[in-house]
């Protein structure tokens, strides 16, 4: 917002005045020339003196319209002074309202610490009055039965005597006995294998019928035969595959690769094709 000196005429004329209020000065203190007032004169067609009075009349006029126009701004100033004091009162009773407030809060405070103070006291006397008791009460008779155990222990004899010895003894044979006879009535677990075996001829020519009756020939304890069949391989040439159960502990696959590889008229060669425990 533009100010009123800016919008004013004087400062328009601001060179104007200067110059009068400079040769004013000059005329006080008898300094000025008269060419300087004949200047003056052609330029305002009037005296010297009397146009020096009316421009410092003009310069007078022209201050006092400033002084009125910073009047009315300091009116207005005034007047947002006023406003902002309205706006003071509602602070400040905004401030009370809050001291009061304060003060009701703090008084609450003080009533709960009394309550709390009081409840701490209650409590204490609860305290020592629930002590007192215990400490008048009869000891536990605990440490009785203590003696008794201590009387207990007296009685064995850590070191023992010859007698339980014997009986002890007579005792652990009496027990390893009835252990065995009981492991002996207790059937033995006996480890299997089911085996499937692929017995190969020599060509196509071989008899394969005579060449499983020679494999079911071989007999041993621990050894089953089973189901057996005759599988295609190629070029007309046909394999033995042939099952059998046998018992870990007796008989090996070793034997009977032995033994099937020595029927050598029929037999080329014999893999495992499946080993399952049972």
């Amino acid at each position: 917002m533009a100010s009123p000196l800016m919008l004013d005429s004087v400062w328009r004329d601001k060179q104007k005045f200067e110059e009068a209020e400079a040769y004013y000065q000059q005329v006080l203190a008898g300094t000025a020339s008269k060419g300087a007032a004949g200047a003056k004169d052609k330029k305002s067609g009037k005296s010297g003196g009397s146009s020096i009075k009316n421009e410092i009349a003009e310069a007078r006029q022209q201050i006092q319209k400033v002084l009125n126009s910073h009047k009315g701004n300091y009116i207005q100033i005034i007047g947002g002074s006023v406003g902002a004091s309205g706006d003071n009162s509602q602070v400040m009773k905004r401030v009370a309202s809050l001291e009061k407030e304060n003060r009701d809060l703090k008084e609450v405070v003080e009533d709960m610490k009394a309550l709390v103070q009081k409840l701490e006291n209650r409590v204490t006397k609860l305290e020592g009055g629930s002590s007192a008791p215990s400490a008048q009460a009869p000891a536990p008779s605990k440490p009785a039965p203590a003696e008794d155990d201590d009387d207990d222990d007296d009685d064995i004899d850590l070191f023992g005597s010859d007698e339980d010895d014997g009986e002890a003894d007579r005792l652990r044979k009496e027990r390893l006995a009835a252990y065995e006879a009981k492991k002996a009535k207790k059937p033995a677990l006996i480890a299997k294998s089911s085996l499937l075996l692929d017995v190969k001829p020599w060509d196509d020519e071989t008899d394969m019928k005579k060449l499983e009756e020679e494999v079911r020939k071989i007999t041993a304890d621990g050894l089953l035969w089973g189901a057996s069949k005759l599988v295609p391989v190629g070029y007309g040439i046909k394999k033995l595959q042939i099952n059998c159960v046998i018992e870990d502990d007796k008989i090996s696959t070793d034997f009977l690769e032995e033994e099937i590889t020595g029927i050598e008229d029929y037999v080329q060669s014999m893999d495992i094709a499946a080993f399952n425990k049972i």
